[in-house]
């Protein structure tokens, strides 16, 4: 037997993941989506408002931040509901919260033109062309209530 911190064991890293967090703004049937630009990535593609969650944060307050930085609305926690979280093989592995709420305070507006062209309210079924790839699948799992996915692994 090898010393304490030698062998196999010893060369496994733990996995470190990016955690990005979605907003499934509703309003009916509808949800809204902004088109990307300048960001380096998906560009021209619509996609859920979104950002990644920082230190010492919890998944709700970022949601509730990201909301206001990128379309100006106001959410309460009590308003927010879960609807999936995917684990994804991007950037070496990401997992991805997916969090709707139907009740907030404020019109939409893009805070964002920077990295935003256009936001625009579209039927769960009648989505853009034009969609980042996991966003588009994600959709179809918040509308048949699917509440986890792998994607890309």
């Amino acid at each position: 037997m090898g010393a304490i911190g030698t062998g196999p064991a010893a060369k496994t890293q733990r996995h470190k993941v990016t955690g990005d967090i979605h907003l499934v703004l509703r309003c009916g049937d509808n949800v809204l989506l902004g088109r990307r630009q300048n960001t380096g990535f998906g560009d021209g593609a619509w996609h859920l408002p979104s950002g990644h969650l920082e230190a010492e944060e919890s998944v709700v307050a970022a949601l509730i931040r990201e909301a206001g930085e990128e379309v100006g609305v106001v959410i309460r926690a009590e308003d927010v509901r879960f609807s999936h979280v995917m684990h994804s093989s991007s950037s070496g592995g990401r997992v991805a919260f997916f969090f709707s709420v139907t009740d907030w305070e404020g019109e939409p507006v893009n805070r964002e033109p920077e990295k935003c062209s256009a936001l625009g309210w579209f039927a769960l079924d009648a989505l853009p062309d034009h969609m980042i790839d996991y966003c588009r699948n994600v959709m179809r799992y918040v509308a048949d209530e699917v509440s986890f996915s792998v994607y890309g692994w």
